[in-house]
């Protein structure tokens, strides 16, 4: 299904599920509730140590302290590029990289740069929020298109544009999709590609989470294929969150312009947080041996919550990331087992909070990198006993 939705109607449609996912992180703070709610790798896992030591090899250079260029600190650039370079085929210059205050910031640089009010937008459905939030912002003209165990749906995309619509961009989360889990094929991240080149429209690769892999790398990026991609990633999810270290890669004429609207948003990021996150991310054996251990801790995590609810789900095969993605196959309307489950001390997202046009009454997003193997254990319990206590108050509705 290809579903359609103006300004207007996105800005009353989607307005409501950001404050109830706001609301919901306000519950989940109190400690009786197991939270697989937010979005949160485990602070036990942030290496503060060798934050601490990445902090003091770069204050020992007065300029850590000083203002840096809008773009980002050159260094840190380097660092970047030569990252990139090295998960694809294509070298990457460092000019070729704007740092951002998160990759969150990224994201709306680039709408203003390249949305007109009223410019159309395809996005997966469900639908990254952050990604929603921008581009109702912009005033942007939102179309979905759907999201298999593949990824998107390119083929979808493909007869959206054989109908006449021509997207000034798409956005796609490619890896370890939020909220959807999936990760898109190396065939579809060709197809993607080559549409980019026929029809004109740029590419939003959305990779936050990339290199949160399981058992098997994902394919190489969809910027492999074509210079109409742009890929945003961040050190958020492998280093800390609170160094706010996103970038942007993009040909060189896009990331002059991004620069240009940066300069009026914060004229530049922090020097100190930029020179840490460089130390950490050029020190290749520590690094290595620093995402092995987040690799095995939440592929193990993501392993005790795959099976919830048995067989009454239907659920993406988790290769990495931080969420698992449910669909009830038993008539569970999941805003009403919300409920049930603060009742029992557990609480998780609802797939509507994702959805632009499509029912996803009966889907959930369960975030399992907060929590060890025996809180997730006891949120799964809890979450069962949610389902029963659901189901009982169904019936008895229906009975009456």
């Amino acid at each position: 299904m290809i579903v359609e939705a103006s300004a207007a109607t996105i800005g009353l449609a989607l307005a409501p599920p950001a404050p109830r996912i706001r609301d919901l992180l306000t519950i989940t703070a109190r400690p009786e509730i197991v939270s697989l709610a937010g979005g949160l790798p485990d602070p036990d896992l942030i290496p503060r140590t060798r934050i601490r030591e990445a902090g003091a090899e770069a204050l020992a250079r007065p300029d850590a302290v000083q203002y840096t260029e809008t773009a980002g600190w050159f260094g840190l650039r380097e660092v970047i590029a030569a990252r990139e370079s090295a998960a694809g085929s294509r070298s990457v210059d460092p000019r070729e990289v704007v740092v951002t205050h998160g990759s969150q910031q990224a994201l709306s640089l680039l709408a203003q740069v390249l949305l007109d009010p009223g410019a159309t937008v395809v996005v997966e459905e469900p639908a990254y929020t952050g990604a929603l939030q921008v581009f109702r912002l912009a005033e942007a003209r939102i179309l979905t298109v759907p999201l298999d165990a593949d990824g998107m749906r390119t083929d979808r995309l493909e007869e959206l544009l054989d109908a006449g619509e021509r997207p000034a961009l798409v956005h796609t989360v490619s890896n370890f999709h939020n909220p959807g889990s999936a990760t898109m094929s190396a065939a579809r991240r060709r197809h993607l590609a080559a549409l980019a080149d026929t029809y004109g429209f740029w590419v939003i690769e959305d990779d936050p989470y990339g290199e949160i892999w399981f058992d098997a790398a994902p394919p190489a990026p969809v910027a492999d294929h074509s210079d109409r991609v742009i890929r945003l990633s961040s050190a958020s999810k492998i280093l800390a969150p609170a160094l706010r270290v996103g970038w942007l890669r993009a040909p060189r004429p896009v990331c002059a312009a991004v620069e240009l609207v940066k300069q009026g948003a914060d004229l530049c990021g922090s020097t100190l947080t930029q020179r840490i996150a460089a130390v950490m991310l050029s020190d290749g054996p520590w690094l290595a041996g620093h995402l092995e251990r987040i690799r095995g801790a939440y592929g193990a995590r993501a392993a005790a919550v795959a099976g919830a609810f048995g067989d009454r789900v239907s659920a993406t095969v988790i290769g990495g990331g931080m969420f698992c993605w449910l669909e009830f196959r038993d008539g569970t309307d999941t805003a009403a087992l919300l409920e049930a489950a603060l009742d029992h001390g557990v609480a998780f997202v609802p797939g509507s909070a994702f959805a632009v046009g499509g029912d996803h009454r009966a889907t959930a997003r369960l975030c399992f990198t907060t929590n060890d193997e025996s809180a997730l254990a006891e949120a799964v319990d809890r979450l069962a006993a949610a389902h029963a206590s659901a189901d009982r108050r169904r019936t008895q509705s229906t009975q009456s």
